[in-house]
């Protein structure tokens, strides 16, 4: 069969486009982490104490990227915009998203859990020992507040946004919750966050801000310091893991359904 000119020009108009996204998500996923790697080597050379630094460069994460978000909002617009929320229910994503980051904590903590148990993580030892040394108060503003808050500017405030002006929904959600959970630097950490991360970014999509997600982020903390391991450590036979892991996917899906349903976005890349 003959191919007629203008379709072989409209498929090479597509490999372009499609390359220049690519470009162009590699381009940030590197920058984005890569500069706040720099302010944290910065901020622990100046002051060795590590916990010390890591509230300082995410001090100045926040600040940063809160004050650059405002300052020039049309930086981190991108399409299409959402329906207002009374068109498109309120309540219900409310309802999703909370039992969605129900589920993606107890999912998380007990994978974290079993990695751990089966492997160890000589990182997330060091994490542990590191914030314990710093002292309750330290620990809790850091957790609650100091993470939270750089985190999420970072990731859902600057990285997120940046990635989807040129790639879909679902790419931009999965290389955002990828490196928020790399980010993290040792493999249970990563498995905690992996869930909740594809969440915030879904709630990030809806929301257009970081203050909602930041909260999410929080409360998830705050949880994971309120429940006693004996609790997550019940969970960890394989039925209930399995169970937990089909039922956070299924949390995920729900709630990227209402966030598509609320804009009509699609999953794939535009140039």
């Amino acid at each position: 069969m003959r191919v007629q000119p203008a379709t072989r020009q409209g498929r090479g108009g597509w490999t372009a486009a499609a390359l220049r996204v690519a470009a162009w998500c590699a381009a940030i996923t590197v920058a984005v982490p890569g500069g706040y790697l720099l302010i944290g080597g910065v901020a622990l050379a100046a002051v060795p104490d590590p916990v010390t630094a890591t509230m300082a460069a995410g001090t100045v994460v926040a600040v940063v990227v809160i004050t650059a978000r405002r300052l020039g909002p049309v930086w981190f617009a991108f399409n299409p915009p959402p329906r207002p929320w009374e068109k498109t229910g309120v309540r219900a994503f409310v309802a999703s998203a909370l039992a969605a980051l129900l589920l993606a904590f107890l999912a998380g903590q007990v994978a974290a859990a079993v990695l751990y148990g089966e492997y160890g993580s000589s990182g997330f030892d060091r994490h542990e020992q590191a914030v314990q040394s710093s002292g309750p108060g330290m620990a809790l503003l850091l957790s609650l507040l100091v993470a939270p808050a750089a985190e999420e500017a970072l990731f859902r405030g600057l990285l997120y946004p940046l990635l989807r002006r040129r790639a879909g929904l679902v790419v931009s959600m999965t290389v955002t919750a990828l490196l928020f959970a790399l980010m993290h630097g040792n493999l249970v950490q990563a498995a905690a966050t992996l869930p909740l991360g594809l969440l915030l970014a879904l709630i990030a999509e809806r929301t257009r801000g970081i203050g909602t997600v930041v909260v999410a982020h929080a409360g998830y903390n705050l949880a994971a310091e309120l429940v006693p391991p004996a609790m997550i450590q019940a969970l960890t036979p394989a039925p209930c893991v399995v169970f937990l892991m089909a039922a956070a996917g299924c949390g995920v899906v729900r709630l990227a359904g209402l966030v598509q349903a609320s804009s009509g976005d699609v999953a794939g890349c535009r140039a």
